[in-house]
């Protein structure tokens, strides 16, 4: 009874067939697999780039800034601390002067002019303080902006200006990561204060701009004391900001630089600042200027 389709097609036979795996669905399983396992282990590498970069370059220029500070301590220990020249007392004898005349008293002495500073790239040689940051907000400077030397914290440009000499005392600095020193360097206002301690001298310089109005334009030099440029802007670090390399240094300034806007290296955030009065000796001032508390 049974007919040929019956013989050439056993029940059951259509089940197992489409049971059977089909061998081209199956190299697409494997290969949509395969790139999935791939993105979670790339995900799993950024994360933990991110996690390298904001967190474990933190602690390791945290380390380096310790190294640095000891470093520097010992090297200003073996320099004795300028002390102002003692001024002779007059020749008249007292006998010599009437009896309802005082001597006069003597002119001030001048103040010491500060040590030349000769540094080598990597070597640290000021200590930055910025109160905006921080009552305790201070970091050691090292000679050069490679990324070896950002890595330790902020960097002095090579053959720029040094602290209280004419000319632009440029630095630069990370906003995030390798310790991330001028992560907040925004926050900065007209009229405050960037301390810069060398071995024997407090230097106070002032951002440019006008402080009663915050308006970072407002200084009759010309000169903003905050500015967003592009990174080969490189004349925001002239001996003028914003002059030619080459030209004249028309004052005392001092310059920090960073990456803006955070997370970001597309532009650059400037901070300008001017040398607030004389040099401050620490002989007479070991604990610092008023300035440090803001």
């Amino acid at each position: 009874m049974s007919s040929a389709v019956d013989l050439d097609d056993p029940p059951g036979t259509a089940r197992e067939e489409a049971a059977r795996p089909h061998p081209r669905r199956d190299r697409g399983r494997t290969l949509l697999r395969g790139i999935g396992q791939t993105l979670i282990t790339l995900g799993l590498v950024a994360l933990l780039f991110v996690v390298y970069e904001l967190w474990v370059t933190d602690v390791l220029s945290a380390r380096q800034q310790d190294q640095l500070s000891q470093q520097i301590q010992e090297q200003w220990a073996d320099a004795p601390t300028v002390a102002p020249p003692s001024v002779a007392p007059p020749n008249t004898a007292p006998s010599e002067a009437a009896p309802s005349e005082e001597a006069p008293a003597p002119a001030p002495a001048p103040a010491p002019a500060p040590a030349p500073i000769q540094v080598t790239v990597g070597q640290p040689f000021a200590v930055l303080h910025i109160p905006r940051l921080g009552a305790d907000w201070n970091r050691v400077v090292v000679e050069g902006t490679s990324e070896v030397e950002l890595a330790q914290g902020p960097g002095h440009y090579v053959g720029a200006a040094m602290p209280g000499e004419q000319g632009n005392v440029a630095m630069a600095g990370h906003r995030v990561g390798r310790g991330s020193p001028f992560l907040d360097l925004d926050r900065m206002q007209p009229g405050d204060p960037i301390v810069v301690e060398t071995a024997d001298t407090w230097y106070v310089y002032r951002v440019l701009g006008d402080p009663a109005t915050g308006d970072f334009g407002g200084d009759p030099s010309g000169i903003p004391g905050q500015r967003i440029v592009r990174p080969t802007d490189v004349a925001v670090i002239s001996p003028t900001p914003g002059g030619p390399a080459d030209g004249p240094a028309t004052g005392a300034y001092l310059t920090l630089t960073t990456c803006h806007p955070k997370y970001s290296a597309q532009q650059r955030l400037v901070i300008h600042a001017r040398l607030d009065g004389a040099a401050l000796s620490k002989a007479t001032a070991p604990d610092g200027p008023p300035a440090l508390l803001g």
